[in-house]
C-alpha cells in the first residue's frame, strides 16, 4: 500500500481554501451570504476544516449535515440565517431539490462530484423566483486536475441538455466548453474514446 504525505501543514491553507476564504470575506463586505458545497462529507470529511478556516477569519459558519432530517432542513437553514450566519457549508446532495435558498446569493463549489443533475440543481438553489440579488456561482478547481476535466465534461453534457430544451447557455460551466458550436460532436467523440 502506498502512502503519500500531506503537501500542506495542518495550519497552512490550500489554494482553494484561500480562494474560498477570500470570496467569503469579499461577499460578507457586500452583505452577501455564501453557500459552499463540498462533496467530501463522509469518510473524507472536509467540512470541519473548512468551517474552522473560515471561522478563524471572523466569519460565522454553519455546516448542514445529513443528520438534519430532510423535512427540517429548510427551518434549520432559516435558524442559521436568523443567527447571522455568513457561510453555509453542505453537500450539494442535501439541498439539490425542494429548497429555495434566496438568502445565499453566492454559491461556491469546492468540488462537484460526478452527477450532472445534482450540479445543475444545486447551482440553482439561490436562483429562484423572488431572488432580488444577482446570483453568482463559482467553481473552484486546480488547473490540469481531474476535477477540471470532470467540469469540462459536465459543461458539455449540460450544454447538450440545455440546447435540446431551447436554453442556450453563455456563462457558468459553459465557459469551460472550448469546442464552440459542435458540443454534441465533441461529447460523442469523448464518449467513443473513453
Amino acid at each position: 500500500m502506498a502512502f503519500v504525505p500531506s503537501i500542506f501543514e495542518d495550519d497552512e491553507l490550500m489554494p482553494k481554501e484561500q480562494a474560498l476564504l477570500d470570496l467569503c470575506l469579499a461577499e460578507k463586505a457586500l452583505n452577501r451570504r455564501v453557500l459552499a458545497y463540498s462533496v467530501y462529507t463522509g469518510t473524507r470529511d472536509t467540512t470541519s476544516r473548512m468551517k474552522r478556516v473560515l471561522e478563524q477569519s471572523g466569519l460565522k459558519v454553519a455546516v448542514l449535515r445529513a443528520s438534519v432530517d430532510t423535512a427540517r432542513r429548510e427551518d434549520w437553514i432559516f435558524d442559521q440565517v436568523d443567527r447571522g450566519v455568513d457561510v453555509l457549508i453542505t453537500n450539494p446532495e442535501l439541498v439539490k431539490t425542494g429548497l429555495d435558498l434566496l438568502d445565499f446569493p453566492t454559491i461556491a463549489f469546492m468540488q462537484t462530484g460526478w452527477n450532472v443533475y445534482t450540479v445543475q440543481q444545486a447551482a440553482r438553489r439561490s436562483w429562484r423566483i423572488g431572488q432580488k440579488q444577482d446570483v453568482r456561482v463559482i467553481f473552484f478547481g486546480y488547473i490540469g486536475s481531474s476535477q477540471i476535466t470532470c467540469l469540462q465534461l459536465m459543461a458539455k453534457k449540460i450544454a447538450v441538455s440545455q440546447s435540446t430544451s431551447g436554453d442556450v447557455p453563455e456563462s457558468g460551466l459553459d465557459s469551460l466548453n472550448q469546442d464552440g458550436d459542435s458540443v454534441e460532436m465533441a461529447l460523442a467523440r469523448q464518449l467513443i474514446n473513453a
